[in-house]
């Protein structure tokens, strides 16, 4: 595959964390990934947005090219507090924030505590947390979840498709295509101990209470068909966060940013222009009153 990125660093924090950047004019976005995966999985956003954005991403504590750091378990704050570091290292008072499945957990914890360095949300497929109930998947979502865990080669790799798309778009895409993606994207496994930090942190997830502070731009993407995160968790998001604008994909899975790509990035876009010329005609009328 082709190189991603026009920048690399890390962050002057405790664990150091690698980040890259791509793009150099336009509306600034840093992108949170989910569970287990590295900060590239973006590559369809970073593909589609580097033209007219700048665009950063990274790889979470444990995971890729970041160090786990000594402490065997940590919370959404740490994690938010990492995301912020990136910020910082980028030396980015603000930017646009997307965040995917637990990213967007973690993107959530950004928002409640760091609201005046964001200029908008976007939260994909992921939930707020609370009683334990809310956050567990489907029967199917949680058996491949699982398998997709704690197996190694084939048998991981199709554990991942069952968990990431639907039946209906995995069949009607080239096997050999999707099946080289994946083996790109997710044939390196993370190590257990991450593993067990980052579902510390999904456990013990609950910002219902707190949403109602937000008072940002936020796009959900709700994926219809997602069997990890219940589709039902969308719509709560947008009941409790003022204002938010839900985005529906009827025929979405959990892997939504690759399954329906140009949908969500359409939608990123969008939303990110509107959050800019709000923040324009805002800074105007302050100019003028």
């Amino acid at each position: 595959m082709a190189e991603l990125h026009d920048a690399s660093g890390v962050t002057s924090r405790d664990p150091a964390l690698r980040w890259w950047t791509a793009g150099s004019r336009g509306p600034r976005i840093l992108f949170v990934m989910g569970f287990g995966m590295r900060g590239d999985v973006w590559r369809p956003q970073i593909e589609g947005l580097r033209s007219d954005h700048r665009v950063a991403w990274f790889d979470h504590r444990g995971v890729g090219e970041s160090p786990r750091g000594d402490r065997r378990v940590w919370t959404m704050k740490d994690m938010a507090d990492d995301a912020v570091g990136v910020l910082d290292a980028l030396g980015w008072d603000d930017a646009h924030l997307v965040g995917v499945s637990m990213g967007g957990m973690v993107a959530q914890e950004i928002a409640l505590r760091f609201e005046p360095r964001l200029r908008s949300l976007t939260l994909i497929a992921t939930h707020e947390g609370g009683r334990l109930p809310a956050k567990l998947p489907t029967w199917v979502g949680m058996r491949q979840f699982v398998r997709a865990n704690t197996s190694r080669g084939p048998a991981r790799l199709e554990a991942m498709k069952t968990l990431l798309y639907p039946p209906e778009f995995a069949a009607r895409f080239d096997p050999a295509t999707l099946g080289e993606r994946m083996a790109a994207q997710f044939g390196r496994p993370v190590a257990k101990e991450t593993l067990v930090g980052q579902l510390s942190a999904v456990l013990r997830h609950d910002t219902g209470d707190r949403l109602g502070r937000l008072t940002l731009p936020t796009l959900i993407v709700k994926p219809s068909k997602d069997v990890l995160i219940k589709p039902s968790s969308s719509d709560r998001l947008r009941r409790r966060i003022a204002h938010a604008r839900l985005l529906e994909l009827a025929d979405a899975g959990h892997g939504v940013t690759f399954q329906c790509a140009a949908e969500v990035n359409e939608g990123i876009r969008r939303h990110v222009n509107d959050a800019e010329m709000t923040s324009l005609a805002r800074r105007g009328s302050s100019v003028h009153a």
